[in-house]
């Protein structure tokens, strides 16, 4: 029997699903395929949050295939191996794919299409998880924009010209999925361990008034959509329909996602490096003591370890302090950006490797878009403006009225004159 398949990878829905809608509309029977990729999760601990999320995202979606009289084949291992052997034992018509835009995700795309293109088996890959991809916002000569502002101009622009693609698909089932069921592995048979860390549901309740209290830690007022646009458990087009209709504020942060896809597919050498060379010279303390105290909440400024404090307990942390906790990080203890992002794509359950590196670069001042070198965050202010009576902080830091509560490690006009010359000196070099 021939058949087509759908590859599951960042799109872990069955609701507007555009590669899984195409590949039920082709009229054969569709395979639901999702891969443990080796690669990646050999990195991780075994009670990696983000691997028990996916894990009881797959069983929920397993259930809704079995209304199809359908299941979920999981498989584990090299995508490449496993492609090779799914084209030997299955008569397949086709591969369907939601595009992933990440350089490992690329040419491991590639690979595979490799393998299926010598048994005359198109992959065939779709837009899904942005609103327009890596060439679609373009300046008037063609090049990718490199600065947010004249990028989310031409983006929403471009959008009112075609609202129509914010239409949100039901499930296709005008073709019958495969009818076969598989056995559903358990967790530990995949080699992981439950994680105590959970993943929150959204809450699209706070978009109207996003803008007044998004910068407050101790209000909560976020949506947690992170993970979930992450691993694509909810549709982009139904989120930004809702921030169309509910917050310019809440639809800029939609648009910067975007942004920073475009900037590491366009510019991929800032997965490793800065964007503007011109910082390649700077001469970081990278003080490793210094490096153990911010990671673990032990700075002496309040708001940086409550950050910190709330990332390691649960995954998360307010986007305003994880802006303050990164300034410190690269600004008052002069320590390389690129450590401070291996800590945060460890820990975040919402960790996205362009979201995550165009943060960082920016709150470094080495980014496309960033804060000037010489603007220096100073904590103290921050926690006044933003968590002025510590109900944040004392969330997260019992000891903060005791002896045990550490002095600041470092004195912010001290750190803010080391940091602007150790900028300058790298310029000269």
């Amino acid at each position: 029997m021939k058949i087509n398949i759908f590859w599951f990878r960042r799109d872990l829905r069955l609701e507007d699903n555009t590669a899984l809608n195409k590949a039920l509309a082709e009229g054969i029977p569709v395979l639901c395929v999702f891969i443990f990729d080796t690669s990646i999760i050999d990195e991780l601990p075994q009670d990696d949050p983000r691997i028990s999320f996916i894990y009881h995202t797959l069983s929920e979606l397993n259930v809704q295939l079995l209304k199809y009289g359908s299941s979920l084949l999981i498989l584990k291992g090299d995508p490449v191996i496993l492609w090779k052997n799914l084209a030997e034992s299955y008569s397949i018509k086709a591969v369907f794919v939601n595009k992933d835009y990440e350089p490992y995700s690329i040419l491991r795309d590639l690979n595979v299409e490799s393998i299926l293109f010598q048994r005359s088996i198109p992959l065939n890959r779709f837009k899904d998880q942005v609103i327009f991809e890596e060439k679609e916002i373009l300046k008037s000569d063609n090049s990718p924009y490199t600065l947010f502002t004249p990028y989310k101009n031409r983006w929403i622009k471009t959008l009112s010209g075609m609202t129509e693609i914010l239409t949100v698909s039901p499930v296709n089932v005008r073709s019958d999925f495969f009818k076969k069921i598989y056995p559903f592995p358990s967790l530990e048979t995949l080699g992981f361990r439950k994680s105590l860390k959970r993943v929150h549901p959204f809450d699209l309740t706070v978009i109207r008034t996003y803008d007044k209290y998004r910068d407050f830690p101790a209000m909560d007022k976020t949506t947690y959509l992170g993970p979930h646009l992450r691993f694509g458990t909810v549709s982009i087009r139904k989120i930004v329909k809702k921030g169309l209709e509910g917050n310019a504020v809440f639809l800029d942060e939609l648009i910067w996602r975007e942004f920073f896809m475009q900037i590491l597919f366009n510019y991929p050498h800032v997965v490793i490096g800065n964007f503007r060379s011109k910082y390649d010279n700077v001469p970081w303390r990278n003080s490793e003591s210094d490096f153990e105290k911010w990671s673990t909440g032990q700075t002496g400024y309040p708001i940086v370890d409550a950050g910190m404090r709330q990332l390691n307990e649960t995954g998360y942390m307010h986007n305003r302090v994880r802006m303050v906790t990164a300034g410190f990080l690269c600004k008052h203890l002069l320590i390389d950006w690129r450590w401070g992002e291996a800590c945060f794509a460890s820990h975040l359950l919402d960790y996205e490797l362009s979201s995550n590196n165009g943060n960082w670069q920016w709150a470094a001042g080495t980014g496309c878009d960033a804060a000037q070198y010489f603007r220096v965050f100073n904590p103290a202010t921050q926690q006044q403006r933003f968590d002025r009576e510590r109900v944040y902080i004392k969330r997260w830091i019992k000891e903060i009225d005791t002896r045990d509560y550490p002095s600041p490690m470092v004195d912010h006009d001290f750190a803010r004159k080391r940091v602007i010359e150790a900028y300058k000196s790298g310029f000269l070099l």
